[in-house]
């Protein structure tokens, strides 16, 4: 197996042998050092936001923040701009796998101080939060007030800048679209130091035209502060309902039709092989009723959720159970949807669970952190970690296409509308039009697969169904072709209108794979 490696990369076997070596026996500092860690920055993190809760002091530091972001930006705007600006947030701290490039060349701008969510309306229905705050921030402040964010990314540590500026999408999406599609209002400094406030709704051109061109432009029209986001009242628990499916055809019919469905709040599919799917719909509930237990899957003795999903389908029976809302929301986060398996592959053991799984998951920064050269080669050789958004009509012909290129499974499918609206995402139907977001995350097996290769034939299929593709994932696209996919029509006539192109690098630019290691 090694020598196979060693020939299929062109690297000694020496070399090769040390890599296998650091990436199997990488769960050792994960489990003893990385989730002991992991542990302790959460709780001190949640104990440093309960007493920024309970003095009330974010709103006044967020205005000395905002201060700070445009006094070093007005700096940069009368000097010599042979640089250009981009956030300070480390490279590590970020979501994507990669490292961005550009940052080393960059004036950086001190916006990883927007940590805070600022205030709650609840007469307006909305919440008013700086972009660093994160999914798992938000629900822990929001339900126990008995409401949620209409549409909640599963994962803890996501953050609300990344899916304003890049994309957030969730089982809530065939209600309420993207997470673009719930915020209210963004605040943002621009290239001369200004704040300016963009609005839905407003009358003022100018300021709908930047609220509908913000969503994925990675920070390059200006910095984000601070967002105004919908909040809706809800349940403590999720009836969920389980039912398995067959095939490609199976899953895309089920999908659609209950997507249809008004009542259901929430609708996922899992596509665990060729033959065999589950799909979940999921409504707002009160809790079991006295003669049925809840499942609380976000305890840390319970099975990682996609393996219990696995083991409803493979009995192909219907099954409905009531789980905590917080449960549902973070479902993929413990077992990073089913990523951790690779790094620590016997995490789901039932002893692990009980012993260690209170500790779970490590935080994918410090893993992003500690990742050696060694394993970084692994991944960039094996490792698919895309999420392609594609219309449902074309799911079926889709998921064959992933399974011919990569044939990774499980598939993490999420249907959500889009709406015709200007933006860098842009569908002219005139109506709403269901598309489901297919995600492929693993080590793809197969042995003619060549990244670069293989990623550009499945954007290329996507450009060809009039999808999009996730921009945190490696793009191989060129210019054209990324601009095929993408329309920068509102984009570029802002970026001239806020003197964005001296000031911040094109979205292509940064995004692009040669932008990133």
């Amino acid at each position: 197996f090694i020598a196979g490696m060693g020939s299929s990369s062109g690297l000694p076997l020496s070399e090769i042998l040390l890599e296998f070596l650091l990436h199997h026996l990488r769960w050792i500092p994960v489990c003893f050092i990385l989730l002991p860690l992991s542990f302790l920055y959460d709780h001190a993190t949640r104990l440093r936001n309960r007493i920024v809760h309970y003095v009330n002091s974010a709103p006044k530091a967020h205005n000395r923040k905002v201060a700070v972001i445009q006094a070093e930006v007005r700096e940069w705007a009368t000097g010599d701009k042979k640089k250009k600006m981009c956030n300070a947030r480390s490279g590590w701290s970020t979501m994507s796998f990669r490292y961005p490039l550009y940052k080393n060349t960059s004036t950086l701008i001190s916006t990883n101080t927007l940590i805070d969510i600022l205030e709650m309306d609840e007469e307006a229905r909305t919440i008013r939060v700086e972009p660093m705050v994160t999914m798992g921030e938000l629900t822990n402040y929001l339900l126990p007030r008995g409401y949620s964010l209409p549409i909640v990314p599963e994962l803890d540590d996501l953050t609300v800048g990344g899916m304003i500026n890049g994309c957030g999408v969730e089982s809530s999406g065939r209600k309420y679209g993207l997470f673009q599609h719930i915020c209210v209002s963004y605040e943002i400094v621009t290239a001369d130091g200004s704040l300016v406030v963009a609005k839905k709704g407003t009358e003022d051109a100018e300021s709908q035209g930047l609220f509908y061109g913000i969503p994925w432009s990675h920070g390059t029209l200006g910095f984000l502060v601070a967002a105004t986001i919908r909040i809706i009242p809800s349940k403590p628990f999720v009836k969920l309902t389980y039912m398995p499916v067959g095939g490609f055809k199976d899953m895309t019919t089920k999908l659609q039709s209950e997507s249809s469905v008004a009542e259901n709040e929430f609708v996922e599919g899992i596509q665990f092989s060729q033959e065999m799917g589950v799909v979940t719909k999921g409504r707002f509930s009160d809790g079991p009723p006295k003669n049925r237990e809840m499942n609380a899957i976000g305890k840390w003795h319970k099975p990682w959720f996609y393996t219990h999903v696995e083991g409803i389908g493979k009995k192909q029976q219907e099954v409905t159970e009531y789980i905590p809302l917080r449960d549902y929301y973070h479902r993929h986060s413990k077992s990073i949807f089913w990523e951790l398996e690779e790094i620590i592959p016997f995490g789901n053991n039932v002893f692990f669970r009980w012993f260690y799984g209170w500790l779970c998951p490590p935080k994918i920064s410090f893993l992003k952190y500690t990742t050696t050269g060694a394993v970084r080669r692994i991944y960039e050789r094996r490792h698919v970690l895309q999420d392609m958004l594609i219309p449902i009509t074309d799911l079926e012909k889709g998921l064959q296409v992933f399974h011919e290129k990569t044939e990774i499974y499980p598939v993490w499918l999420c249907p959500f509308n889009l709406p015709t609206c200007p933006g860098f995402v842009k569908q002219k139907s005139g109506r709403n039009v269901l598309y489901v977001d297919v995600g492929v995350y693993g080590v793809c097996k197969k042995d003619d697969y060549e990244p670069k290769k293989t990623t550009r034939e499945l954007e290329e299929y996507v450009r060809s169904v009039e999808g999009v593709q996730m921009l945190y994932a490696d793009t191989y696209m060129t210019r054209e072709e990324f601009y095929q996919m993408f329309d920068s029509s509102l984009y570029e006539w802002l970026r001239v209108k806020l003197n964005a192109k001296e000031a911040f690098p094109d979205v292509y630019d940064k995004v692009k794979k040669e932008a990133r290691f």
